[in-house]
């Protein structure tokens, strides 16, 4: 939305209005852009331009405009499923044949209008936003879009681009020292003839340094001896500045460089670090000179011992937090850290106007609520399954050791280990007439007859009908029979006997009742086998319990085989697939319960099964559209005073604030009744928000809301709100229930209003009302009558037109359609036929208590608001922080001491703020790219900053040998003339002449760059020999490597790309042949100047 809202008014800014140079193109455009942007999200923008992250995808639209192709002579032009022209009034011919024409492939980048009809045909416009011929055309776009007509795509497509390259940054370049210098010396070998000024005799009578007669000064002032050696000492230095060190010399130089960054004001502290680690070589001396306070060293060296022990960095390791996310330096280039920091300003600036603030909003910041990624597994200690075997009571595995610890034995890699406890459980669920039954059944016996360490349980699945025949069914045969051996018997030889039945069955047969009857009568001779199959049957245990079972966990259709709860794919039920992978899973669980009780979270007394059901991946049903792992999320960050009543304001407004707005009017039903912003029935934090919508006057609504409400009668974790989306246009007759649902939540109290909607909920009740009976017949006792009348009959509809538009905007549902929202989550459209139970709602609890609403419920107590208002922002905050991407979780640090030991920048007060952690050894590589970085961190973001020093000790050798410049802007510049300015460069100024310099480029790692102007050998560059005061290098980027796996549908092979040489390369989408995309990368410009230091001669 926020996109099409700088299209629209982008169209206001004339280029009359300002002088049409680059400056004022760019301020005009920026300040339509920053309309709907934060402060920090208006840096972020600023940042993202600066650094070109978006020219790629700029570029693709341009690509894919030019493969349509564009008609000649067109500057924007429309494309309808494969047909072009630029021509408005032949679009409609183009319509009217589009049915004809498959849909074109849409794009993840893709600006598809929000306001369209999905069915409808898709135009895409490419055109220049900006241009007055784009508003032209756009304007007549959208109008056809908001009428259905159309579904209205924008692609950027410039007819005459410009051949100008851009200039990029987010790299750094290192001129480092050819390894011929910095030899360290020992003392002993450092002689007279040691070209190192400082052995030159102090006696002698001349003793000419840069032009000062030493001897003679001598002579003049014998009472400033003292002085004059120091200046003799920083003239020799200066003048020799890159003359090797003395080995006590480096010794303590990451220190004295620490002590020297320490020294400056707190604002400075990152110049001057940039500066040492930058320009090292030239700056090592002169630090040599620092002395480091025994509270420094005490106070480093005790917070590496935190470093080493929580963190794993060893001294001189460099780390950097943003929030607590662990930000690679290695890996991580400046393009994804945007990404983060866009991310995180997101939810930090969602927190904050929720009024979470400060240390409060970086305690919920750091909550790890994401979804988990493993396999949800259902409970398995339900009676229904019948166990054959019990690998801790069982007398055939007495000879198997049952402490948890022999886990903990070395053996060899594959070999399952034989432990008399019940690490590893194994359940079919079959339906006994099935062709595979007998199949897996098999698998089953074997791994039981080969005494692997599996506890096997039965679920047949059979006909649960009261009165029904075993002589006639075979499933309810087999189970009855299975059900007589076993009481006569035990599992284990009921379990033989329906192997015994299922040998009889021949392959790609189905169990007929004579299969069992033949081996009833073999086995039981002396037993009446209609006493056993028969309709009185006494052997009808689980029958009912089984199915039941079999339904209430939701795990799809028969054959099921369960892992520990973990149902198996459908194509790995193949008995050999089945064998493979059911030892996998035992050798892959056995590692996870290594560390159980490694860690101590599983000891010899516990039960296993209890522990592996307590996991909170187990849920009490599998539902695939609650479990999915992609989620679509509402922005409950919206805080306004808009109400669902007041119709012509609500289409005003935007999907967030339309959301706040119904959000703002929602009343709740909770188990003790009812609660609002307005009404206080109890005390409690619930957790849990559930906002059911449907139409209420049809059944499938009103069963939704029911099942709802039953499940809620055995929670007070859970609150329920209401959202009518009707099927018609609304009208006084279709939306009598919905009415009285609305009348009766803003007129009666708690208890009243929840009564009486259960009752509006119920089938019986509602088909009275629609044949015309008083709604007034079904009050319930103690309602108001007639404030609730008055309301029912009033005809000010607002709240059922507001949520229908809602509905469709917002929702994206078609009319009628039902969702379930789950504390901001989008669970739906639900299908016509979809059941969504009363077990569902449990499962969706489960699931939010498990992974986010303990958590954040916990930390909002602490926060005092009151308790209604408490469970609104848990809803909100759940939302929001669930929407984040996956990603690493969050690391806490409490560090020993920060007084000495660290660089400090305290963030502005009143703001929102990024907390930031460094970690470096400011004489490593990582501090030469650390500092800038964070200097420009500092002017796009209000951050709590705090680099702390990791410093090495008992250094032998020269830290760095290098230069280095990492080229870095927070936002684009212009020339005094108002035009780009030709950069950011990367300048070496002042550069020593006599050392031999080789030239490494630091880029991200798909960067492929080739050197475009360079005239010197940039593996020896030696600047001595060089004529030119300046010497300068220009390179492009040629091309971007895409690594990543491409799979073959047909044959299951995998190639890997590792490298696109070329200017251009291909991808396959969606496995189609025809969807090829082929993207002309820009050529970006890098600019490296090198200059010598004035005074050489």
């Amino acid at each position: 939305e926020k996109f099409w809202n700088f299209v629209e008014a982008s169209q206001n800014v004339k280029t009359s209005e300002h002088d049409g140079s680059d400056y004022s193109s760019y301020h005009e455009m920026l300040k339509v852009a920053c309309q709907s942007l934060s402060p920090l999200q208006q840096n972020l923008l600023k940042f993202s331009l600066s650094l070109h992250s978006y020219s790629a995808t700029v570029q693709a639209f341009q690509q894919i405009a030019a493969d349509e192709p564009p008609p000649k002579g067109c500057t924007l032009f429309f494309a309808v499923h494969g047909e072009t022209t630029c021509e408005f009034d032949s679009l409609g011919n183009l319509l009217q044949a589009a049915s004809e024409r498959p849909k074109p492939f849409l794009f993840k980048g893709d600006h598809k209008y929000p306001v369209s009809n999905p069915e409808s045909p898709v135009v895409i416009l490419y055109a220049e936003v900006g241009s007055e011929e784009f508003y032209r055309y756009h304007k007549r776009l959208v109008l056809k879009a908001e009428a259905g007509e159309i579904t209205y795509v924008l692609r950027h497509y410039i007819a005459n681009p410009s051949k100008e390259k851009v200039y990029l940054s987010g790299y750094g370049v290192e001129l480092a020292i050819k390894s011929t210098e910095y030899k360290a010396k020992d003392d002993t070998q450092v002689k007279g003839t040691d070209v190192n000024a400082t052995v030159i005799d102090e006696n002698d009578p001349i003793d000419e340094v840069q032009g000062f007669l030493f001897g003679k000064l001598r002579q003049l002032y014998p009472d400033l001896t003292e002085e004059l050696k120091e200046l003799r000492r920083h003239l020799v230095e200066s003048t020799n500045e890159m003359a090797p060190l003395k080995v006590w010399q480096l010794q303590d130089l990451s220190f004295q460089t620490a002590a020297r960054i320490l020294t400056a004001p707190p604002v400075d502290g990152l110049m001057v670090m940039k500066d040492l680690s930058q320009n090292f070589p030239t700056k090592a001396r002169a630090i040599t000179k620092t002395v480091v306070s025994s509270e420094l060293r005490a106070e480093i060296e005790e917070n590496q011992k935190y470093f080493k022990g929580t963190l794993g960095l060893q001294p001189g390791d460099s780390a950097l937090f943003i929030n607590g996310l662990l930000i690679d330096l290695d890996t991580q280039d400046v393009f994804s850290l945007i990404d983060v920091l866009r991310n995180e300003a997101r939810v930090m600036e969602g927190l904050h106007s929720l009024g979470i603030e400060g240390l409060s909003l970086h305690n919920v910041l750091k909550l790890n609520i994401q979804p988990s990624d493993s396999d949800y597994a259902v409970d398995i200690r339900s009676p229904a399954i019948s166990w054959i075997n019990n690998l801790e009571v069982d007398s055939r595995y007495n000879s198997w050791p049952s402490n948890v610890q022999e886990l903990l034995r070395p053996t060899f890699p594959g070999v399952i280990r034989q432990i008399r406890k019940n690490f590893h459980n194994f359940v079919l669920i079959v339906d006994p007439t099935h062709e595979t039954t007998g199949e897996l059944l098999n698998v089953a016996e074997m791994f039981f007859s080969n005494h692997i360490p599996l506890r096997i349980g039965l679920v047949f699945v059979v006909n649960d009908l009261e009165n029904i025949d075993g002589l006639q069914d075979p499933g309810v045969a087999l189970l009855r029979a299975y059900n007589y051996v076993a009481q006569e018997m035990d599992n284990n030889y009921a379990f033989q006997t329906v192997m015994s039945i299922y040998n009889k069955v021949k392959t790609g047969d189905q169990l007929k009742v004579e299969h069992v009857v033949s081996v009833l009568e073999k086995q039981y001779p002396y037993v009446e086998v209609n006493s056993i199959l028969g309709i009185d049957s006494a052997y009808d245990q689980n029958r009912k319990a089984a199915r039941g079972y079999y339904e209430q966990t939701g795990v799809g259709p028969l054959p099921v085989v369960l892992f520990n709860g973990m149902p198996f794919q459908k194509d790995q039920l193949d008995p050999d697939d089945l064998e493979t992978m059911t030892m996998h899973k035992i050798l892959e669980t056995t590692s996870i319960f290594q560390r159980a009780v490694y860690l101590g979270e599983l000891s010899n007394d516990q039960d296993v099964v209890e522990y592996i059901m307590n996991q909170p991946n187990v849920v009490p049903r599998i539902n695939s559209r609650i479990l999915m792992s992609e989620r679509e999320y509402l922005d409950l960050t919206g805080m306004n005073n808009f109400y669902v009543d007041d119709f012509a304001r609500f289409t005003t407004l935007d999907s967030k604030d339309k959301t706040a707005a119904v959000a703002n009017s929602m009343t709740y039903l909770t188990k003790k009744g009812m609660s609002s912003k307005e009404i206080y029935d109890d005390s409690f934090v619930r957790p849990v928000t559930f906002w059911i919508v449907g139409d209420f006057d049809k059944p499938s609504g009103r069963q939704l809301l029911y099942d709802a409400i039953k499940h809620q009668k055995s929670s007070n974790n859970v609150r329920i709100g209401m959202i009518n989306n009707p099927s018609e246009d609304p009208n006084s007759q279709n939306t009598l229930v919905a009415k009285a649902i609305w009348a009766a939540l803003q007129t009666q109290t708690s208890n009243n209003a929840k009564n009486f909607i259960t009752k509006m909920a119920k089938e019986e009740i509602a088909k009275a009302i629609e044949a015309g009976a008083d709604i007034l017949e079904f009050a319930v006792g103690g309602m108001d009558i007639n404030i609730f009348k008055e309301a029912f009959e009033s005809p000010k509809v607002d709240f059922i037109l507001s949520h229908a538009i809602y509905c469709r905007d917002v929702l994206k549902l078609k009319k009628g359609q039902r969702a379930v929202i789950s504390n901001g989550r989008i669970i739906g459209p639900l299908e016509d036929s979809e059941m969504f139970n009363q077990d569902d709602f449990h499962l969706l609890e489960n699931i939010i208590l498990k992974t986010s609403g303990q958590k954040i419920k916990s930390q909002i107590q602490q926060l005092g608001f009151e308790e209604d208002l408490a469970s609104d922002l848990v809803m909100k905050v759940d939302a929001l922080l669930s929407a984040q991407p996956k990603g690493e979780a969050r690391i806490e640090y409490h560090f020993f001491e920060e007084r000495y030991s660290a660089v400090k920048l305290r963030p502005k007060e009143g703001e929102t703020y990024f907390d930031v952690v460094a970690i470096v050894d400011p004489v490593t590589r990582d501090a030469q790219r650390l500092a800038p970085l964070l200097l420009v961190l500092n002017q796009l973001i209000n951050m709590n900053l705090r680099v702390f020093m990791n410093c090495q000790s008992k250094l032998s050798d020269m830290p760095l040998k290098s230069f280095y410049r990492y080229v870095l802007e927070p936002e684009i510049s212009f020339t005094a003339d108002n035009n780009f300015a030709p950069g950011p460069i990367a300048k070496f100024l002042d550069m020593p002449q006599s050392p031999l310099f080789t030239l490494n480029l630091n880029t991200p790692e798909s960067w492929m760059v080739e050197s475009v102007r360079t005239p010197y050998d940039l593996d020896n560059i030696y600047l001595e020999e060089v004529r030119e005061i300046n010497m300068f290098l220009l390179l492009h980027l040629n091309s971007v490597v895409f690594p990543g796996l491409i799979f073959k549908k047909d044959i299951k092979t995998e190639i890997r790309i590792s490298v696109c040489t070329s200017w251009q390369f291909s991808l396959i989408l969606n496995g189609t042949d025809n969807s090829v995309l082929i993207i002309n990368l820009l050529l970006l410009a890098v600019n490296i100047v090198f200059r010598r230091s004035r005074n050489s001669s």
